[in-house]
């Protein structure tokens, strides 16, 4: 005696080797001793194993699994009984199988409800089921001839119009992304790989402001409308100013004017852009603020926190007047500092001083001699403004005329594709004169808002702790003053836009302050902007890594001289490149020289392998 029997899903056959009431020992096709249970067991046979399950199949491939459908009504059934309906007689054995495994291999059509008792499923949720299935097979198609499409070379446009979300932020269930992957998967490459062989990046540095803008600009870098309100007329101020920026600077928020009051006295006046003038709390453009941030800037171009006409309209650009707030402070012949007189006004701006136009005709080199000849318009006023910096850095504790010269590095991309490395010097001239301006009028204006028990966002540093931001004024010892915040670049970010606020509401009695003491609208504010500045700041220094090893291949460099960090980081000298390097002793003290071997360098990739070869004495100025 044979029998037709389920296990786990699958129909089997077996000779029954001894049978009782609750189980069968029973010899499977392939010889194997089982023990099946009574209750799993459909039918008994005495034909041959093989010739009963294949004839059984055979049969159940046949049936109209519509039809079965149409046939059993909406009561529950049992197998025997929708097999007579289907066949037209009593089944036979074979027939029963055969049914069995149809009713088994359509669960979207029956429902098994005991053994061998089932019911047709709802002809709606039939439908619905069915549709799925074709969505899916469908689905399966377009992914298939989407990933095909990828493995010839192509991008298939809805691949395209995905990639970006495909290679930075995935939806693993998107058609797109399971069409990518299985291709990626069947050429061996990684994504970017695929992505560039097919077109879909063009560059690293596309790949790389591409997943910076998806993750901090999911709706895109462009602006929502926000109209720029109506002014009220602003005083205007007796005075024509100046700014002092690189030429790349379009968000001019600051410039410097200086008035002769006779006997060696001058005024000095500090005019800060004043787009706060213009945003009413909770509108368009303070929403755009406060979810930008900050400008975010990368070599060859930058996102902008305000939209071009408000950068246009605030921006301190020469040749009109403009919103400001200001600060002036009167300096007697030794540079003692009067009392800081604070304006809100319109300030006639007459020049644009560009640093790469006027620093060849003002640094420690050519001399700072106030009786020499002017080579640029306001050149007298930056030589005195100069001397009144190294004054006020020698208030602050913070003159070093023996420190050797520092140096910053920047990125330029050249029209004829190559790359160029810009140096500015830390502490030159104008450097400094800028930055005393600056650090001035900040800490005036946070001495200001602490004086006034009104909270902003302060930088801190008490004691030898690090810098951080705080929503209530502390010491900065690296700065040498009691109280310091940003207050000078608020057209470029959302810390400035917020000390202006607070300020303004000081200096104007109709003005209200965006936020007091413990506002939970305060501390959020810190923790975005201290958050979007280090991601911004963090994806500048990746591209700035990356354009480095193209210029070091480009220059075909072997060497290079660097400056231990730490451990085995190391600062390339010359270039905005900090990486590891292997080999380094272990003794070797940070800020030490050494001279670095290129052993590999791909950048594409973003990857270089420098190897330690040998101290070197520091660089001489």
């Amino acid at each position: 005696m044979n029998i037709f029997y389920e296990e786990s899903g699958q129909f089997k056959v077996a000779t029954v080797v001894q049978k009782n009431d609750a189980n069968y020992q029973a010899d499977t096709q392939h010889g194997k001793r089982t023990k099946v249970k009574a209750a799993n067991v459909f039918v008994e046979f005495d034909t041959p194993l093989d010739d009963f399950l294949n004839k059984a199949q055979a049969e159940a491939a046949d049936i109209d699994t519509d039809l079965l459908w149409e046939v059993c009504g909406e009561e529950e059934f049992t197998a025997e009984a929708i097999a007579e309906e289907y066949f037209g007689h009593a089944p036979t054995k074979t027939e029963l199988a055969a049914t069995l495994i149809s009713l088994y291999a359509a669960p979207m059509y029956f429902y098994k409800k005991a053994k061998s008792v089932f019911k047709a499923a709802p002809e709606e949720t039939l439908k619905q089921a069915l549709a799925a299935i074709e969505r899916k097979k469908q689905q399966e198609a377009q992914i298939e001839s989407w990933a095909e499409a990828l493995k010839q070379g192509q991008m298939p446009s809805e691949i395209a119009a995905d990639l970006k979300t495909i290679l930075h932020a995935p939806d693993k269930q998107a058609l797109t992304y399971k069409a990518f992957t299985k291709a990626a998967d069947a050429l061996k490459l990684a994504p970017l790989a695929l992505a560039m062989q097919t077109g879909g990046v063009a560059s690293i540095p596309q790949y790389l402001y591409d997943g910076f803008e998806i993750k901090h600009f999911p709706k895109g870098i462009g602006f929502p409308d926000a109209a720029i309100p109506a002014l009220a007329d602003l005083p205007k101020a007796d005075v024509q100013a100046f700014s002092i920026d690189d030429d790349s600077t379009t968000e001019v928020d600051d410039a410097i004017s200086l008035t002769d009051l006779g006997n060696g006295s001058k005024r000095v006046g500090i005019h800060i852009a004043a787009p706060s003038l213009a945003v009413a709390p909770g509108s368009a453009i303070e929403q755009i603020i406060m979810e930008r941030l900050s400008t975010a800037y990368f070599p060859g171009g930058k996102i902008t926190m305000l939209p071009d006409d408000w950068i246009a309209m605030f921006s301190l650009d020469a040749g009109a007047y403009r919103p400001a707030v200001s600060i002036y402070f009167d300096i007697d012949a030794d540079f003692n500092v009067g009392a800081p007189e604070h304006k809100i006004e319109a300030v006639y701006i007459a020049e644009n001083l560009r640093i790469q136009t006027i620093e060849p005709h003002f640094n420690a080199e050519t001399g700072l001699d106030a009786e020499g000849q002017a080579m640029f318009n306001h050149h007298q006023d930056l030589i005195w403004l100069y001397q009144f910096a190294v004054a006020r850095q020698k208030a602050r504790g913070k003159y070093e005329p023996e420190r050797a010269p520092q140096y910053d590095y920047s990125i330029e991309l050249n029209e004829d594709g190559s790359v160029g490395i810009a140096r500015r010097e830390r502490g030159s001239p104008i450097d400094t004169l800028v930055s005393e301006m600056m650090i001035l009028a900040n800490s005036t204006w946070a001495e200001m808002l602490d004086a006034n028990n009104l909270p902003g966002l302060f930088r801190v540093q008490p004691g030898n702790s690090k810098v951080r931001m705080s929503t209530k004024s502390e010491p900065h010892s690296g700065m040498g003053v009691q109280h310091y915040g940003w207050f000078t670049s608020p057209l470029r970010r959302a810390a400035d836009y917020i000390n202006q606020k607070q300020l303004i509401s000081l200096i104007d009695d109709t003005a209200e302050p965006l936020f007091q003491n413990n506002d939970a609208g305060l501390f959020a504010a810190l923790r975005d902007f201290e958050s979007a500045y280090t991601a911004y700041a963090d994806f500048q220094r990746k591209m700035e890594s990356y354009w480095s090893l193209v210029y070091l291949e480009q220059q075909g460099i072997k060497e290079l001289n660097a400056t231990l960090l730490k451990e085995d980081l190391v600062r390339i000298n010359g270039l905005p490149l900090v990486t590891r390097a292997t080999g380094i002793p272990f003794d070797a003290l940070p800020k030490s020289q050494m001279l670095l071997a290129v052993t590999e360098l791909d950048a594409d990739k973003q990857f270089i392998a420098l190897n330690y070869l040998k101290a070197v004495a520091p660089a001489v100025a």
